[in-house]
């Protein structure tokens, strides 16, 4: 444990790993004479799920930086680092011992985004009978209060009319009340594949070289979580302020005029290709998201990046990151148990050694348990879109996101997981299934070249598991999906097979369960 300043505390501010900006998580009335700071790493943050240790590493290191940050501006912190020698610990036991030996008068919490972690902090505080202050967590463009003032006056939550509405509030790409490009989504622009050529020159970017803090918790987590999945010879995750503004400037200067047209975009090899890293600073709050959201509306302004690339990158920051924090919010803590479409098989083992002979599941899977990093189409459309047509229970499989991606936070990985990726939750997020056959991998990538099966077949020694899956799992629930519009074409499609036809592909879906 580290200690600073004084023991006779007014105050305990309460900092979480995740929270780590001085200057929105200080109260403004802080006392250093009074009040103290409180951080602590606890096992159960690492272990609740199996955390990868590029995740585990880019917490303890950011965390470790924010403390030095702390000390070098003379403020008063109590710090608990994780035991070596494997001792088993949680936050909020860790909180509930000191808040007994400190007797502190009351306790300062910003609003955890985390559901688990800010009841089980809430549940010891009031315990123990401490006056605790919730605040208001203000790095977000959207309160939790105007997403329900946005939600309660529609039947219907959609993303698009979400987007409009905090762009119009933040004249972010506004011409007045027009948005800019005469459009407010250019995303028909930005679905473009590689082609048999591949990707264009990749901007090479060496990331973030480990400082000697980041170096010391590399060796650390690689000895405590031997277990864990993660290859740390590369870790090079922006792990301060300054090295996340450095990732940014990366993006926007190398990347960016690209990552529209190609966002969708796969190639073998090829972990990153024009996409930011910046969602895992963004959610340590490392960088501020209307600053980031600024930066790259001024690389349009000045012509250094195209409409639709700004305008989709924008949309992910100020669109997806705040819609899915509101959808969380208004539906914990039920949300993550939802299970519309019933999904019962358990999550495949070789989600955890990505070694299947499916050469698209294959790839992103070792890439992520390797380097803690996939792009959305791969989570999406690959490694979401396989479990969901194979019927993956929707708790597993979010389980196994959130401990596999070093941007997972609970509030991100939820909705995306059970609204967007499974339909678990019948229609909230997203308004159908994200369904494909294999054609959809093999048009946005290169992976089916080295496969052994053929994205074309949905029977046979060489049908695809993704397409004869895609058929089945249509079939199976034809009737809960014939009431959405959406899939109107799809059933369609589904219902011109003959019987014999239906058949033999439900037996080739069967078989590959059988093999799991």
């Amino acid at each position: 444990m580290t200690k600073s300043g004084t023991t006779n505390v007014r105050r305990l501010v309460v900092v979480l790993g995740d929270q780590l900006d001085y200057q929105r998580y200080c109260p403004n009335d802080f006392n250093p004479h009074q009040d103290m700071f409180w951080m602590a790493e606890a096992t159960e943050e690492s272990t609740h799920v199996l955390s990868n240790k590029h995740r585990i590493v880019f917490f303890l290191s950011s965390m470790r930086h924010f403390r030095d940050y702390l000390g070098v501006q003379n403020l008063p912190l109590i710090y608990h680092e994780l035991a070596s020698d494997g001792t088993d610990s949680s936050l909020s036991s860790i909180l509930e011992a000191d808040i007994n030996r400190l007797n502190p008068q009351e306790i300062y919490l910003k609003q955890p985004g985390d559901y688990r972690v800010r009841t089980s902090l809430i549940k010891v505080i009031e315990k123990l009978g401490v006056p605790l202050t919730i605040a208001e967590d203000e790095s977000f463009l959207c309160s939790q209060e105007q997403f329900s003032d946005h939600a309660s006056n529609r039947k219907v939550l959609r993303l698009e009319f979400f987007y409009r509405e905090i762009r119009r509030r933040h004249n972010i790409l506004m011409d007045n009340d027009k948005p800019v490009g005469g459009e407010w989504n250019f995303d028909k622009n930005n679905r473009e594949s590689f082609g048999k050529k591949g990707p264009p020159s990749i901007p090479e970017n060496q990331g973030t070289k480990p400082d000697k803090i980041t170096q010391e918790v590399i060796q650390f987590v690689d000895a405590r979580f031997t277990d864990h999945p993660g290859n740390l010879d590369n870790f090079n995750w922006p792990v301060t302020p300054n090295d996340a503004e450095a990732q940014l400037d990366h993006f926007i200067d190398q990347c960016l005029p690209l990552y529209g047209r190609f966002q969708d975009a796969m190639w073998t090899g090829q972990n990153t290709l024009f996409h930011s890293l910046v969602a895992a600073p963004l959610n340590l709050r490392l960088l501020d998201p209307l600053k980031v959201v600024r930066k790259v509306e001024t690389a349009y302004y000045e012509e250094r990046a195209p409409i639709p690339a700004v305008e989709g990158f924008i949309r992910q920051v100020v669109g997806w990151r705040e819609y899915v924090r509101g959808i969380y919010n208004l539906h914990m803590p039920n949300y993550r148990t939802h299970n519309h479409l019933k999904a019962d098989i358990p999550l495949p083992s070789f989600f955890w050694s990505g070694k299947t002979d499916m050469a698209c599941m294959s790839s992103c899977l070792t890439q992520v348990l390797e380097t803690g990093y996939g792009h959305h189409i791969q989570r999406l459309m690959v490694i979401g879109l396989y479990s969901l047509l194979i019927g993956v229970r929707p708790e597993e499989i979010n389980d196994w996101f959130l401990a596999s991606y070093v941007d997972a936070v609970d509030w991100v990985t939820t909705p995306n997981v059970i609204g967007m990726s499974q339909f678990a939750d019948g229609g909230l997020m997203a308004s159908k299934p994200y369904s494909a056959t294999g054609a959809y991998i093999n048009r946005m990538s290169n992976y089916c070249a080295s496969c052994r099966y053929n994205p074309k077949e949905s029977t046979g020694p060489n049908a695809c598991p993704f397409t004869s899956s895609y058929w089945a799992f249509l079939d199976r629930h034809r009737e809960t999906l014939s009431s959405n519009q959406r899939m109107s074409m799809q059933l369609r499609n589904l219902s011109r097979m003959d019987d014999q036809r239906l058949k033999d592909i439900r037996k080739a879906a069967d078989s590959h369960l059988h093999q799991l």
